[in-house]
């Protein structure tokens, strides 16, 4: 998969590729550390390079030397190659044809599971949203997507049913996709809405959940989670939860021999109205729950950050590091919203032993989720150097480079909730009241409702995204308008300071919103 996709890089800048040398050319060499390829061990001598040895999983090397004319790339293993050329891909910096920058790196990444959990609710992405996301996570070194929509209705209401087979086509291409950029594509399901957990009916509902497991196996998925989330009844019992869990870690799970370790999302998966007390359901998963099982939880409350205090509190409790769900960017709350601010809110100093995963919840708009996705990645894959600010002007350059400033004109006016989450927005502008302001605050104030108007015809015109475009553009109209009655607003201050009360009024009631 690393050959191929830097066959492809170099494909894609109009560079030939010779599967023998030829005098003159540049030579790439790539490998993982246990492989025995002269080759790779000779030039990497040849450069003074050490190797992905001392590295964990998922770690690489990577020298472009410009004196030698050579490129090197050693995987801790096969997914620290792909990542090796994935790295490569940034260090060109030419915008037509390729000039990669020299450079040596060594590389590996601070959290083992990194990815997300399509978990929301609402419309459910698409089938091409999900390949375009799981593309991505390739491009960025996540490597896990977890399978969820709540409103699938074989996912949750009709969970004990088979997927139609032209669902299960589409999910063995999302499947194969997934292998093919190193993500473990997770299937999640949520029975706890009306499982029977004694008796035949139990029986009966314990072989259904087997048989699903059973059909994804067969189509290569290695990873399954089961959700007890946003339910009531009988289904909440964390005792009965345990047991089922217990034995399909030992009948599926560990029987297979080749499965992840199992992923649970519990009844209580946040602090907000979890019994913090010995008796309380995440005590009894500590007490009863096999150590393998993975347990998620959101936080103090559903959308919250991610600290020390929290993750301390859940670890005592369950008896290991949780798997956090961070329920950001999603605005299945608060559908009028579109997020598209910095990733922030993430404590720099935790490590595995606090956190053994960590998944984001996105927006149903998949596109416009990116820009976030492109801040989980860089957090999880370091941690302790993440820089929100700094992570997101790159990502709006990665993102829309070719209309970068109307992007980031949009973006930094799209950030809060207003309602929950609540997160900082228009930071750069300042406001001010007519009673008491200057001409230069006017002056910049107006200069940027001028941007607000021009933004949505610039993204109109340049973006090359155009999913992404398809997505904003609701936003984008209600943006505009924006701009053109913060502009008449201005015009309105004016007005009223000549004293004319009645064209004031008059323009006061024009400008109102619809």
């Amino acid at each position: 998969d690393a050959v191929a996709d830097l066959k492809d890089f170099l494909s894609e800048n109009g560079i030939q590729v010779n599967e023998t040398s030829v005098e003159g050319d540049t030579t790439f060499v790539l490998g993982e550390s246990d492989d025995e390829i002269a080759a790779l061990d000779s030039a990497k001598e040849a450069l003074g390079m050490s190797g992905a040895d001392s590295l964990g999983e998922e770690g690489y090397v990577l020298k472009v030397d410009a004196a030698s004319d050579t490129v090197v790339i050693e995987g801790k293993d096969g997914d620290g190659t792909f990542y090796g050329v994935q790295t490569l891909r940034q260090l060109d910096t030419a915008e037509d044809g390729m000039q990669l920058a020299e450079a040596e790196v060594s590389d590996e990444p601070t959290m083992a599971t990194r990815g997300t959990i399509e978990g929301f609710y609402g419309n459910p992405w698409t089938h091409e949203d999900r390949l375009s996301q799981i593309e991505f996570y390739g491009d960025y070194k996540m490597n896990t997507y977890i399978y969820a929509p709540k409103d699938d209705p074989y996912h949750r209401e009709q969970w004990r049913e088979p997927y139609p087979q032209s669902e299960m086509d589409r999910m063995q291409e999302l499947i194969d996709t997934a292998n093919e950029n190193k993500v473990d594509f997770v299937f999640a399901l949520s029975p706890g809405i009306d499982i029977q957990f004694g008796g035949e009916a139990g029986e009966a509902d314990y072989q259904a959940l087997v048989n699903k497991c059973q059909s994804l196996y067969d189509m290569g998925v290695r990873s399954f989670a089961i959700f007890f989330d946003d339910i009531s009844g009988d289904g909440t019992d964390p005792e009965r939860q345990t047991e089922l869990l217990n034995r399909l870690d030992a009948d599926f799970v560990r029987a297979k021999g080749d499965v992840a370790p199992l992923v649970v999302c519990p009844t209580d998966y946040s602090r907000l109205w979890a019994n913090p007390t010995p008796q309380g359901s995440l005590a009894i998963y500590g007490r009863t729950l096999d150590p393998s099982v993975r347990v998620f939880w959101t936080g103090d409350v559903v959308c919250s950050d991610l600290t020390p205090e929290t993750l301390a509190w859940v670890d005592s409790r369950i008896g290991r590091p949780a798997f956090y769900w961070w329920n950001y960017p999603v605005t299945d709350y608060a559908r009028h919203i579109l997020m598209q601010g910095p990733v922030y809110g993430l404590d720099t100093t935790l490590t595995t032993d606090d956190l053994c995963g960590f998944v984001s919840n996105p927006m149903e708009h998949g596109e416009a989720s990116k820009l976030a996705l492109y801040g989980v990645a860089d957090y999880t894959w370091n941690t302790a150097a993440y820089n929100p600010i700094d992570n997101w002007e790159r990502g709006l350059a990665e993102l829309v480079p070719e209309a970068r400033e109307a992007y980031r004109t949009f973006a930094i006016h799209s950030c809060d909730t207003e309602t929950g989450y609540r997160r900082d927005e228009s930071w750069e502008t300042e406001t001010f009241r007519i009673a008491d302001y200057t001409p230069g605050q006017a002056a910049a104030l107006r200069e940027e409702f001028g941007r607000v108007v021009a933004a949505p015809g610039v993204l109109e015109e340049r973006c090359a995204n155009r999913e992404l475009l398809a997505e904003l553009r609701p936003w984008l109209a209600e943006f505009r308008k924006l701009g053109e009655r913060g502009l008449r607003t201005l015009d309105l201050i004016a007005c009223y300071e000549t004293g004319d009360d009645a064209a004031f009024w008059s323009g006061y009631v024009r400008n109102r919103m619809s």
